[in-house]
């Protein structure tokens, strides 16, 4: 599934809508998020993560999306189940997205 790139409002209709959201909260001065950006990209094309919404959302741009996360540094990984957030932590490896989507 494509990444989809959301704003405030938008984050949360898809939170409210969908029981399994992964986000990548970033900047564009950001160069870690831009380095990473392809390997989520990947990972969310991945047959088996077919039921999950994966979506890319500015930090500085979205600060209420920015809150519900706890966002404090970037990139920061983050999973939501039913609207609700089960972990999020700043990184940028690929074993960490894997270990947080495993709990959803």
């Amino acid at each position: 599934m494509a990444v989809q790139v959301v704003n405030d409002s938008e984050f949360k209709d898809i939170l409210a809508n969908n029981s399994k959201v992964v986000v990548k909260y970033y900047a564009d001065w950001c160069g870690s998020c831009k380095l990473f950006a392809p390997k989520y990209k990947r990972v969310s094309n991945e047959e088996e993560h077919s039921d999950k919404v994966f979506i890319d959302i500015n930090a500085e741009q979205n600060p209420e999306a920015r809150k519900m996360a706890g966002v404090d540094n970037l990139p920061f990984l983050a999973v939501f189940k039913d609207g609700e957030l089960v972990e999020g932590s700043a990184s940028n490896k690929e074993d960490y997205l894997r270990s947080i989507m495993d709990k959803l």
